[in-house]
């Protein structure tokens, strides 16, 4: 069986970008670092309008500005429409609208958690699955090349779960494995590439205005030296801020990953604190595989099956 994502892709000279949670952070980050670059055009999402601000004077014919909510089909259809209508095409697809849930896990409200799991993972579902058959369908009827990219914003928090963020991490970890099996199953002629962007610590409203508390606590939990607690105190420290990347940092490496004319990797950690954790977990990971070993290979007959070749 074909490996995903192993061709170079070729961004169009005028590509045509679109992307969800263009508020603040990474996405306006991202959409004016795309509006700033001539001949590329971008449809701007948020869920207000008058969030989107801040475009280059002269770019107006290029960006189209909408309102989106991601947790509803017709909102995303209605987009999705009205940006193959403006421009004919759609060539880079990011999905980066999201927030997080921190809090006991054993407190949550199913409303809460299944709303994050909405937005988070769903949403990002939703405008895949319309934008696969965009890629695949439209985008040659314009004249241009048949295929796209679909950036998918996760976090080191797609790779490692931490402590309070239990409903978070299931988003993103889903969000990844719905990432690569995907890219499985799209032959290469269509040139449709997936991508896991894994950003560490970000300098945006993460912890501020995108970050929500869980509407009540167990007082079981109470106790400032307990893991959720600490890594909330951390979190919310801005002191601990200064080490993280800006989103203007961000944005540019996950241009950089489109538009240099090279394979899509299906993961891409961004910032120090992402490689070295993902990398630890790597190495303690092999070390768990090493010593049980003897165990995993006592299960069955031992020999590979031809199956695996199916799974890579």
């Amino acid at each position: 069986m074909e490996a995903p994502n192993t061709k170079p892709y070729h961004l169009p000279a005028d590509a045509v970008w679109f992307i969800t949670g263009c508020s603040s952070g990474i996405g306006q980050a991202l959409a004016h670092l795309v509006a700033e670059t001539p001949k590329n055009r971008i449809v701007a999402t948020a869920r207000k309008l008058s969030s989107l601000s801040g475009f280059p004077a002269g770019s107006e014919d290029r960006v189209l500005k909408l309102e989106v909510d991601v947790t509803l089909r017709a909102s995303i259809d209605a987009a999705l429409d009205a940006a193959l209508a403006k421009f004919g095409r759609i060539d880079v697809v990011v999905n980066n609208a999201g927030y997080t849930l921190e809090g006991d896990t054993e407190a949550a409200g199913d409303a809460e958690a299944r709303a994050l799991l909405d937005t988070n993972f769903w949403g990002m579902v939703d405008v895949t699955k319309r934008a696969l058959g965009i890629m695949r369908d439209e985008n040659p009827k314009s004249g241009g090349q048949q295929g796209g990219v679909i950036l998918n914003v996760s976090s080191v928090g797609g790779w490692s779960g931490f402590a309070g963020g239990a409903f978070y991490h299931a988003s993103k970890f889903a969000m990844e494995g719905f990432t690569e099996a995907v890219a499985k199953e799209l032959p290469s002629a269509w040139n449709i590439h997936l991508c896991n962007i894994e950003p560490g610590g970000v300098k945006t409203n993460y912890a501020t205005t995108s970050l929500q508390h869980m509407a009540k606590r167990h007082p079981a939990y109470a106790d400032p030296s307990y893991p959720t607690n600490q890594l909330l105190a951390y979190v919310v420290n801005e002191d601990n801020h200064k080490t993280w990347a800006k989103p203007q940092e961000i944005a540019a490496a996950m241009y950089h990953i489109v538009s240099r004319g090279q394979r899509i990797p299906i993961r891409v950690p961004l910032g120090s604190d992402s490689y070295s954790l993902i990398t630890k977990d790597l190495e303690e990971n092999r070390k768990l595989l090493d010593e049980l070993k003897e165990l995993s290979l006592s299960v069955g007959d031992g020999r590979q099956p031809d199956t695996i070749r199916f799974l890579k």
